[in-house]
Formats: C-alpha cells, sequence, structure tokens
C-alpha cells in the first residue's frame, strides 16, 4: 500500500527494513539501495540475508518493520503484482521455467497476451519473445524451441528475456551463475551488461566475486543481515573485495585497512 510520496534520486531504497521469522532475525534495519542505470553486486556469506532482501523487495515476505521507497514512492509492503507493476522483476535462484513448453511460452507464462474474446494472441508472443531475445544477443535462440532443450546459461537467458517482455526497469538476479560453466556464467555476464546499456538497473546477489565483479558498478556486503560494507568497483580489484569477504565471514566486521572505501559509517 502506498504510504506517501517522495522524490528520490534513487530506483529503489529501503529504510530501516527489518524482517523477521519468529525469532530469527534475517534482515536488522538494512538501508539498501539501487541507483538509476546502475548494477549492484549484492554479496556476502551464505545466510547473510541476501535472498531474504531481495524477496522483500519483491513482495515475497512482507517486512516487519521499515518501509520501501520505489521511484519516489514510499510503501510499507509490496507485492509481487504490485513489484511487477512498478518495474521490478525476480529471476529466482529457483529455476521458474516450464522445461516443456517453448521459448515463448515461457517468456510470457502468467502475463499471456489474449484478444477481445480471450484468443491467445500466439504470433504477437512469438515476436515479443523474438525481440526480447535479440536485444540480450540471442539473436539465432528459435522462440518454438523446448526449454528442455536449452543449457543453463540459456535458460537464464530465457528468464531475463522475460523480465525484458514486462518492461522491468530494475531485474534482481537471484545467484544466476550458480551451477553453471564458465561459458555459461560469460553468457549471463552478457545478459546484465545488455541490461544497463538499455538504461534498465540490476541487483545482482551472488557468494562468488569473480561472477559478479565484471558488471557490478557498486558492491553491498551483507552480513548476518545486516548491511557492514558498500563501496564501489573502481576502488577496489577482485582480490581486495574477496580479501574482504573473507575477513568479514571470519570476524563479522569491515576490515579496518579498507575503511576508507567503506560507505558505511563504522
Amino acid at each position: 500500500m502506498l504510504a506517501s510520496e517522495n522524490h528520490s534520486n534513487y530506483i529503489i531504497e529501503t529504510v530501516d527494513l527489518v524482517k523477521k521469522f519468529g525469532k530469527v532475525i534475517a534482515l536488522r534495519g538494512v538501508n539498501f539501495r539501487v541507483g538509476y542505470n546502475e548494477v549492484v553486486g549484492l554479496v556476502g556469506d551464505n545466510g547473510a540475508g541476501k535472498s531474504t532482501l531481495v524477496k522483500t523487495l519483491f513482495g515475497v515476505y512482507p517486512p516487519t518493520s521499515g518501509y520501501i521507497i520505489v521511484k519516489g514512492r514510499k510503501f510499507r509492503r509490496l507485492s509481487p503484482e504490485l513489484a511487477y507493476k512498478l518495474g521490478i522483476v525476480l529471476v529466482h535462484q529457483e529455476r521458474t521455467l516450464a522445461f516443456n513448453h517453448s521459448v515463448w511460452r515461457n517468456v510470457y507464462m502468467g502475463r499471456e497476451l489474449t484478444g477481445r474474446f480471450g484468443f491467445l494472441k500466439i504470433k504477437e508472443m512469438k515476436e515479443g519473445a523474438a525481440k526480447a531475445l535479440d536485444e540480450l544477443g540471442l539473436k539465432k535462440l528459435p522462440p518454438d524451441v523446448p526449454v528442455k532443450n536449452l543449457s543453463g546459461g540459456y535458460r537464464q537467458g530465457v528468464q531475463i528475456s522475460r523480465a525484458l517482455t514486462f518492461e522491468a526497469d530494475v531485474v534482481i538476479l537471484d545467484e544466476p551463475t550458480i551451477q553453471l560453466s564458465l561459458a555459461e556464467v560469460q553468457k549471463v555476464l552478457e545478459y546484465v551488461r545488455s541490461l544497463k546499456k538499455r538504461g534498465k538497473s540490476a541487483v545482482f546477489i551472488s557468494h562468488n566475486i569473480y561472477h559478479v565483479y565484471p558488471v557490478a558498478d557498486r558492491f553491498v556486503i551483507l552480513e548476518r543481515g545486516q548491511i557492514i560494507g558498500e563501496f564501489y568497483k573502481k576502488d577496489v580489484t577482485p582480490e581486495e573485495v574477496s580479501d574482504i569477504m573473507i575477513y568479514i565471514a571470519s570476524t563479522g566486521k569491515f576490515p579496518p585497512k579498507y575503511k576508507d572505501i567503506n560507505l558505511i559509517a563504522s
């Protein structure tokens, strides 16, 4: 539900976001933001709260307290339907494709185009799927091919194409490179670069810094439900980010020797 109107320089922000599951506190006063035409690498160890944060942003989970600002509009909570309307799409870590169906059916699944009498607009959907695939550099992928015949990297491409047909402004990718080969990882990175070229924003969740580093503009590190590190890629090498994450996993704190780049006040 809309709480108020508020101008913002960010397409998405959370303010003091808390999420509890019974006595377990999954998010502890999280202030997270995504700029316009920005790719944010959301990283951290397993169980840090990354998936909980983005599922709260997408409306899968209601926040216990705090609020979310989308394009300057403040919400106490979102729903997946409202998130779609606001231009937010979540590409789940769990594959959400119907393997026995064609690419075009998967791209439009749940949002099929129909005419005035309820008949499917198959031609328009095939054309729309082909256009979205083309924008991601998948010109040679026929919209009629069954998804079960595709590699893991191409399946991720189909999920991202689905986001493009929804005119998403922010695409959230939850561990998109997990269990993919090196070549397939490169395909996913190209898809993310394509999103940025189209003026879109993305949140790329990963615990593998070498997968997210090539495409991220800024990194946010979660640890036990709190953001304890935030910095720009231009200020660090992949090895330094890895060093920071290892230190945080071991101590729960941001390493003092990198404090000058940390945008989070200590």
